[in-house]
Order: C-alpha cells, then sequence, then structure tokens
C-alpha cells in the first residue's frame, strides 16, 4: 500500500519555513505567483504544477523551484524515504551538476554560491526539525542509531 503523502497543511509549513530563509526580505514576484497557485488550487495539493513529480509510478519525489535570494534554481524536496515508509522534507540545493571547471574564471566564485547554497539548505532543514517536520538528514541520524543498536529482540 502507498505511503500517503503530506498533508497539504504539513506542506505549507514547510514551505513558510523555506521561504522565510531563502528571502529574509522579499519573496520576488515569481515565486509569490507559485504560491499562489498551490493556494488556488482545488485538486490534490502536490498535483498542482508548482511541484514537478519524478517519473516513477507513483512518483517517488515532488520538487518546487522556489529559490533563494541569491539562487533562482534551488529547490524544496518532497520525497519518499529509503525504506519506504515516510515522505522527508529536503532542501535540494540543485548546484552540484553544474559546477564550472576548476581551471574555469568561474569556478571560484562559483564554489562560494555552492558554500551558501549549503548553509542555507542546513539552515532550512534545521528548521524544518525544529518545526517537527521529517528530514532526510533526521531519518539517516535514526537509521544509524537504529542499526548501531543492533537486531531488536522479542
Amino acid at each position: 500500500m502507498p505511503v500517503p503523502l503530506p498533508q497539504p497543511s504539513e506542506a505549507q509549513r514547510a514551505l513558510d519555513i523555506y521561504l522565510k530563509l531563502a528571502y529574509p526580505d522579499q519573496t520576488p514576484f515569481v515565486v509569490r505567483s507559485q504560491l499562489q497557485a498551490m493556494k488556488n488550487w482545488s485538486g490534490d495539493f502536490f498535483k498542482c504544477l508548482v511541484w514537478v513529480p519524478d517519473i516513477g509510478q507513483p512518483p517517488r519525489r515532488y520538487a518546487a523551484r522556489l529559490g533563494n535570494a541569491f539562487y533562482p534554481h534551488m529547490k524544496l524536496v518532497v520525497e519518499l524515504s529509503p525504506n519506504n515508509q515516510q515522505y522527508l522534507y529536503r532542501a535540494d540545493t540543485h548546484d552540484r551538476h553544474i559546477c564550472p571547471a576548476r581551471n574555469s574564471p568561474d569556478y571560484a566564485t562559483f564554489c562560494q554560491l555552492m558554500e551558501k547554497n549549503q548553509h542555507l539548505a542546513e539552515a532550512i532543514e534545521s528548521a524544518w526539525e525544529q518545526a517537527g517536520l521529517s528530514t532526510f538528514k533526521a531519518y539517516l541520524r535514526e537509521d544509524l542509531k537504529r542499526r548501531q543498536a543492533g537486531p531488536q529482540r522479542a
């Protein structure tokens, strides 16, 4: 039986936290338009066109490209956990695949951008955890604890 997607109210909390940290001054018009589309959507929340599902049937991952104040391609991702038991929130910096070559004049600047994106993603995910939302990093920590504890005996 498929795992249910997060409730829209929970996803909205994740969105609110993401946006507060990604855009401390003002959310751009294009992102406000995406949020309005989600708000006005009358169907299943994750079928709104703002959410891009992967090609799986059913999808395992939904991503909303919301960007941040200094990089427009960062995404809020909702993805199925590796054990297929729950959906997790992740801030995807979406910058690793386009890093210029080390000998490029843009390399150092882009590395600084990647570092800035990573710090922001960590802050967002930490805020999600503090708000009681499930994150990929929290899942990995819990999985490691379970593995270190060894098999449970009945």
